[in-house]
């Protein structure tokens, strides 16, 4: 099972635009200007296309710089997002009551640094149902169907089992994330807990759409039947 985050396990509270305006000034001494659209993208498609709309050549120095600025600040800020953000409604009971099941492993998939994520499953309690080294992160790759097969072999490598498509499941809130699934040719839930409603979740072709984490035993029976 790999998990969004954004809007699927978390609200941060909109604490991100903030954060993401201290990394940019700290990392270039400059104020940031427009920042590009964060929902269902990677990281490094994120800060290539910021660095540029700020006038600054997306190269390997200026992304790291603004990775690590980007970490930092993340950090700094973890009692500022506990007290604006929250885990949505069922997000905690639901990773506890899945955890349970041996059939089923959960790590992450995100669009967001694997520090960043792991700062924001740590501040609402979430890390702990999680195998984080399992997970696929925005630094891992400008195509977020590609970190699906990232975080196969990672948790192959961990566990020895062989996760084939049809035992990996992408779960997410937002049409690139069913898109990035349906690509890679793994099982997509879509949860209707961000911007994006079930209709249009249905639309960018999720066969399975649950409305939000508050009914654990429905999203775990939905899950076991995937199974082989």
């Amino acid at each position: 099972m790999l998990w969004d985050i954004d809007h699927t396990l978390v609200d941060s509270g909109g604490v991100g635009r903030p954060i993401y305006e201290r990394a940019f000034r700290s990392a270039f001494g400059t104020e940031l200007e427009r920042q590009a659209g964060l929902w269902g993208r990677t990281e490094l498609d994120i800060m290539a296309e910021t660095l540029r709309a700020n006038g600054l050549e997306p190269t390997d120095d200026a992304t790291s710089r603004l990775a690590r600025a980007l970490t930092e600040c993340y950090e700094a800020a973890r009692e500022e997002m506990a007290a604006k953000g929250r885990p949505l409604p069922g997000a905690r009971e639901t990773l506890a009551f899945l955890a349970e099941d041996a059939r089923l492993y959960q790590s992450l998939l995100t669009g967001n640094l694997k520090e960043v994520a792991r700062i924001k499953v740590e501040v609402f309690d979430l890390a702990k149902y999680l195998d984080l080294e399992a997970g696929a992160y925005g630094e891992d790759d400008h195509n977020r169907a590609m970190l699906v097969h990232r975080a196969q072999e990672r948790a192959q490598a961990i566990t020895g089992e062989v996760f084939t498509n049809s035992r990996t499941v992408l779960i997410g809130d937002t049409p690139n994330d069913i898109r990035a699934g349906q690509e890679a040719g793994v099982q997509v839930i879509g949860v209707a807990s961000g911007k994006n409603s079930a209709d249009e979740l249905r639309g960018a072709g999720a066969e399975h759409v649950i409305a939000d984490l508050v009914r654990p035993g429905e999203l775990r029976n939905l899950l076991v039947s995937f199974l082989p």
